[in-house]
């Protein structure tokens, strides 16, 4: 048994926390669309074709804000063909996943699949090969009430009250070699600048995330938001951070200490922001659209890119198997999130159905929850409130990565308005019980609601078709309060989670 501190001060907070930070993405890839959240021929179809059993799991998951339509895919996108009657829509070859596009989903579409799931959506500009015209012409059409040309098409496809899209993505990944219109930063930088402006002459309430880098290890990062952000700075509202983690020569140490790159991540972008806020003497502050996070497992998606039929409909891309060691890692990559609550404000786990994603479906048949569900379903469940700082005493363990790890993941959220105390816990041990002692300062009167667990004999079980409920949570007997003083014992390879009432 491994011995672990934490201690906590209701005093000692870091932010409170957007809900937009539980937010994911759906992109015109794969079957993400296609037989994922849309597919008419299905029995369990609505008045529109969109899946209903999807529709409960995402209500399930509260995701309250959902990026789209891409993406790589809309570097090529021309919104224009996913609006009016659908039987006069083009099919197109998307050249970003190599599909065919027949545009029986768009904007307006995807915009009422968001209230059937209680959330909003959060649309992306094409800056690849369209620009600052396409952008704004889009806006207009959505969030215009009437009177002009693009507001008025709007109605005439059966929406008469404006959309009211609060959130906007300037493009996609542009410093990427592999995107649709790449850009240096340069380049980007000044359509970017423009496209803002423009959007917001259109309408001066939306909030703008400006692309940043599309991981850690580009070549141009960090100068790369550096430069973007030098010609942005005050027109922008975000700037959005990419990064996908795999464990590909299993080695599930360093796999779950992969939190500790996005940490590092977020911190140096964190100091971008703020270095050019202090060079241009500016009283805004740029937070951050964390809004492509994950597990892929990208080598083994690099051995099946020569097996898929090219420009066929919705092929089945990405769709990895998740095993209980992804959902640790989803679960520390969540808890990292959280205890940046006060600059990390939007994220998005990509991405919500069958592409790397916790919800999977049989074209036809059921849908199902994968391992990474869980934990994103209880951080959105009960992350709700002000994250405290959390002073973690614990042992280490070696790792080829990262050096030493600390065993013990975890974060603290309080929630006065519920009168919830909740922990966020991951015991990285492969062998070992950790016996956690809490001390909660300043917080009294509470009592155990309950101790949830996610864990398995075997870190690489996952969830399938048959047998869909292979990896689930359940509750732990056990956990006491002595005083002040929270003892629990966290199984090895577990994500847990510790609900506490608060005192009147």
């Amino acid at each position: 048994m491994i011995n672990a501190r934490l201690t906590l001060d209701r005093d000692f907070t870091i932010d409170e926390v957007d809900q937009r930070i539980f937010g994911s993405f759906v992109e015109h890839m794969g079957r993400a669309v296609y037989s994922g959240i849309y597919e008419p021929e299905h029995g369990k179809a609505d008045d529109m074709g969109f899946r209903r059993d999807v529709i409960d799991l995402v209500r399930e998951l509260r995701v309250p804000i959902v990026r789209y339509p891409g993406g790589n895919f809309v570097s090529g996108y021309n919104w224009e063909d996913g609006v009016g009657p659908v039987e006069k829509r083009p099919k197109r070859l998307d050249l970003a996943w190599k599909s065919l596009e027949p545009n029986l989903v768009g904007t307006n579409e995807f915009v009422e699949w968001a209230k059937r799931v209680d959330s909003e959506p959060m649309l992306a500009v094409n800056l690849g090969t369209r620009g600052i015209d396409a952008a704004r012409n889009l806006l207009e059409y959505c969030n215009h009430a009437s009177g002009t040309y693009w507001s008025d098409l709007r109605r005439s496809h059966g929406y008469d009250d404006p959309h009211g899209v609060k959130v906007w993505c300037l493009g996609n990944e542009m410093d990427g070699p592999w995107q649709m219109g790449h850009k240096t930063a340069e380049e980007y930088a000044r359509v970017a600048h423009e496209t803002a402006k423009m959007m917001k002459l259109v309408d001066p309430k939306v909030e703008l995330v400006v692309c940043g880098s599309s991981n850690a290890h580009m070549p141009t990062f960090p100068e790369w938001e550096a430069r973007v952000l030098e010609e942005c700075y005050e027109h922008v509202d975000y700037i959005s951070l990419h990064s996908y983690y795999e464990n590909a020569d299993d080695d599930t140490g360093s796999f779950l200490a992969r939190s500790l790159d996005m940490d590092k991540f977020i911190r140096s972008v964190v100091a971008i922001c703020d270095y050019i806020k202090a060079k241009k003497r500016s009283n805004r502050t740029i937070h951050l659209s964390f809004d492509e996070w994950n597990v892929w497992n990208h080598s083994r998606w690099n051995r099946e890119k020569g097996e898929i039929e090219p420009w066929s409909f919705a092929p089945s891309l990405i769709e990895d198997a998740y095993t209980l060691q992804d959902a640790l890692l989803v679960g520390c990559l969540l808890i990292t999130l959280l205890n940046h609550a006060d600059r990390v404000k939007i994220a998005c786990q990509a991405q919500l159905v069958n592409v790397i994603a916790p919800i999977m479906t049989e074209k036809g048949g059921a849908a199902w929850r994968q391992t990474i569900f869980y934990p994103f379903h209880h951080a959105s469940r009960y992350g709700t409130g002000t994250v405290l700082r959390s002073a973690i005493h614990c042992p280490v363990y070696d790792t080829r990565d990262f050096g030493p790890v600390p065993l013990l993941e975890a974060t603290a959220i309080l929630d006065s308005s519920n009168g919830e105390l909740t922990i966020f816990a991951v015991n990285r041990s492969q062998s070992d019980e950790l016996s956690l002692e809490c001390e909660l300062r300043a917080i009294s009167g509470v009592r155990i609601l309950e101790h949830i667990v996610l864990d398995h004999g075997d870190r690489k079980a996952i969830n399938t078709k048959e047998n869909p409920d292979n990896v689930k949570p359940h509750n732990a007997n056990g956990g006491k309060l002595d005083k002040n003083t929270l003892h629990v014992t966290l199984p090895r390879l577990s994500w847990n989670v510790i609900r506490m009432a608060l005192g009147s």
